[in-house]
Parts: C-alpha cells; sequence; structure tokens
C-alpha cells in the first residue's frame, strides 16, 4: 500500500476513471487513477475532515497536505476562490490529476508541487503539471488527509516539514486522521513537538476519525 500511493513514480497502471462528488457544496467532476490514494471514491476519513471543518478565510495562502487526485485542494478553491491553493504530494501521478481536476472545475487558484519522499518541497519542479513554490511560503490554513500508513517515523518527519510553517497568530491546520491507527496519541505528540507557541487538540470526532486542530498563536 505504502508504494502504491507514497511514490514518486506509481508502479501500477495509470486507468483513469471519472467521478462525481459533491465539495463543500459543489458538484465537481474529477478523474482518478491507480496508484493514488483513495482512487476509486472520496476517502470516508476526507469527507469527515470537509463536513467538519469551519469555513476557510476568502483570502491567504492555504495548503493541501497529500493532495492524492484533489478533493481537498477543490474544495478549498471552492470555498475561497480569491485565496491561493497549494497542493503538495510526493506522487506525480496525483499532482497530475489533481492539476487537471482543478482545470476541469475552473479553480484556477490551486498550484500543484512535488515534494521528496521526507514530505520537504523539491527546489525545482520537472513534472508540467507543478510550479515551484516559494521557499519562504506560509499558510493560513492547513488541511490534510495525511498518509498515515507511511509510518510513524515518515508522518511525524512529514507533519514537521509542513506544520512549522504556519503563519503566526491565528494560523490554523485541521488533520483528520482515523482513531485507530493513532489519533489520540498523535495529538500530545504535536504539541510536544511544535512547543508553547502552538495549541493541539481534538476538534472533532465522527466515525471512527478525529479532526485534530493546531492552532499557532506565535
Amino acid at each position: 500500500m505504502v508504494e502504491q500511493y507514497f511514490s514518486a513514480e506509481p508502479a501500477s497502471e495509470d486507468v483513469r476513471r471519472r467521478l462525481t462528488v459533491t465539495l463543500q457544496g459543489n458538484e465537481a467532476t474529477v478523474e482518478t487513477s491507480n496508484g493514488v490514494f483513495s482512487g476509486s471514491r472520496l476517502d470516508l476519513g476526507t469527507s469527515v475532515l470537509l463536513r467538519e471543518v469551519p469555513e476557510p478565510p476568502q483570502r491567504g495562502t492555504f495548503l493541501d497536505l497529500g493532495c492524492g487526485w484533489g478533493p481537498v485542494s477543490l474544495a478549498l478553491a471552492f470555498a475561497a476562490p480569491d485565496a491561493t491553493v497549494w497542493a503538495v504530494d510526493v506522487n506525480v501521478r496525483a499532482l497530475e490529476l489533481t492539476a487537471a481536476n482543478a482545470k476541469r472545475n475552473g479553480c484556477t487558484n490551486v498550484h500543484v508541487t512535488q515534494t521528496d519522499e521526507s514530505g520537504a518541497p523539491l527546489p525545482e519542479q520537472t513534472a508540467t503539471a507543478c510550479e515551484t513554490m516559494p521557499a519562504d511560503a506560509t499558510f493560513d490554513v492547513i488541511w490534510s488527509n495525511p498518509p498515515i500508513r507511511v509510518g510513524k517515523e515518515a508522518l511525524h518527519t512529514l507533519l514537521m516539514t509542513w506544520l512549522p510553517r504556519l503563519k503566526p497568530n491565528g494560523g490554523t491546520a485541521y488533520l483528520v486522521v482515523q482513531r485507530n491507527l493513532g489519533a489520540d496519541s498523535l495529538i500530545p505528540w504535536l504539541a510536544g513537538a511544535l512547543g508553547d507557541d502552538y495549541e493541539v487538540g481534538k476538534y472533532h470526532s465522527a466515525k471512527g476519525y478525529r479532526v485534530i486542530e493546531v492552532v499557532r498563536n506565535k
């Protein structure tokens, strides 16, 4: 499973299929494929995240961490068409799908960028769909259904690469994690790793998932 969706170049055959999904009250026609996370449907955890998170601000810079085929990116773009939405993933196929799905649905404010295996943004992009993210980019909002199954160490590295990029004085992240895959233990770990400038807590629980809130105060 890890190779299938958390690899730069998936080994599985690229078989495209179309879905119609509702994101933030907007019906979207999207394309998915093998070798990306939840390639045949809108994942239940993502559905919980999108249903429970508060509306984002109308302007700012947002991040979809681990974008897959792009449902969170599209939801952010629909909710705040004047914001800048960055979608990041290690998986080139996922990034191509996100870019195509954004274009198909008129979400011109979505930009995709590839990361390395540790989750850090690549300084130069080679895939045609990708753009280079500014090195000093910070985020008002981060929404993520993070890749829990990559393992604890890799997950921790990924989260600590991006959560410190929340803007001081109110930058907020929402992460959805299955309860039986370590959501409750992740909360105190994040609080300790991020330090006193952040508040970390459980925002909501539904259908076996926790939505974790991270707020940067300073």
